[in-house]
């Protein structure tokens, strides 16, 4: 759920204080959760999921830069694709989901 509210909030065309604090509240919400990806990981590490450590600079570069009004996505849509193709060549076709969630 902490994901969904951030990525919805995120898209924001403009933002005030109190989106700025929803939007901390979602990161401490993946922040306490993170936990849960872990089993599913096979060094469990989350540090080759690229998206993680960019959620927790975007409240700065929405407030240097402007609204993040899903103008920049190409760079972690084509990470998301590579790495769904990766891990799904990487399995052995049954049961994929959890092994693409492992890799």
């Amino acid at each position: 759920k902490s994901v969904t509210n951030f990525i919805l909030i995120a898209g924001y065309h403009f933002h005030t204080e109190t989106t700025f604090q929803y939007l901390q509240n979602a990161l401490h919400g993946i922040s306490r959760n993170i936990h849960l990806f872990l089993p599913y990981r096979h060094n469990q590490s989350i540090s080759k999921i690229p998206i993680i450590p960019f959620l927790f600079h975007y409240q700065k570069c929405i407030k240097d830069l402007g609204s993040a009004d899903n103008r920049y996505t190409e760079v972690s849509e084509a990470a998301h694709k590579n790495l769904i193709k990766d891990g799904y060549c990487a399995s052995n076709k049954v049961d994929y989901i959890r092994q693409m969630l492992r890799w």
